[in-house]
């Protein structure tokens, strides 16, 4: 049963996308190539109003957005995206939108990120946001154009398996130990706003 559910979940990891309906906001996680890029495209092309990248490095600053990204973004752009700075995790991501949904009254809301981590994080956003009206937009990242290279398979079954344990809601039933941990991960405050 677990390997049909993981062959399963690569399939499901490999779809591409669906254009979604415009939304109010978008959300992209970072933790992997194209995220960023995908959303500020999603961004532009009038998908939504509104855009956080959450989980951003502390040290990261705009200029380091400016320079990595592949083409020149509209400084219209940068003043619609929030850089937020307090998430380490997928729950940590989770509770950050959170608090930047809530202080935006944003009432749907675009989910960016990589086709094996987009089950698990629309469940934790599921949770956290339930009010929100969430659309998925799963990316294919690199690692996906060889799936059977031994890294990519390690990264599907430990992919799969945190997907398990989070339908299960073991994260959260482990909060109080997550927190002594990573202090930052489990607070929703407000992210510095770019503009």
């Amino acid at each position: 049963a677990w390997g049909m559910g993981l062959a399963w979940f690569v399939r499901d990891a490999m779809r591409p996308p669906a254009r979604p309906p415009h939304a109010d906001g978008i959300v992209a996680l970072t933790g992997g190539q194209g995220r960023i890029e995908e959303s500020l495209r999603l961004l532009a092309e009038g998908n939504a109003d509104l855009l956080l990248i959450s989980g951003v490095d502390v040290h990261a600053t705009l200029g380091d957005f400016l320079y990595r990204l592949p083409q020149p973004v509209p400084p219209t752009l940068w003043t619609r995206t929030t850089l937020g700075r307090r998430a380490t995790s997928t729950l940590g991501n989770a509770d950050e939108t959170a608090g930047w949904v809530h202080d935006n009254n944003i009432h749907s809301l675009i989910v960016v990120t990589a086709g094996y981590h987009i089950r698990r994080a629309m469940l934790e956003m599921a949770r956290t946001i339930p009010d929100v009206r969430l659309y998925a937009y799963p990316i294919r990242p690199p690692a996906l154009h060889h799936l059977l290279h031994p890294a990519t398979l390690r990264l599907m079954v430990v992919e799969y398996d945190k997907w398990l344990l989070a339908c299960l809601d073991l994260p959260r039933l482990t909060r109080p130990l997550h927190s002594l941990i990573h202090h930052a991960d489990t607070r929703a405050g407000v992210p510095d706003t770019m503009g």
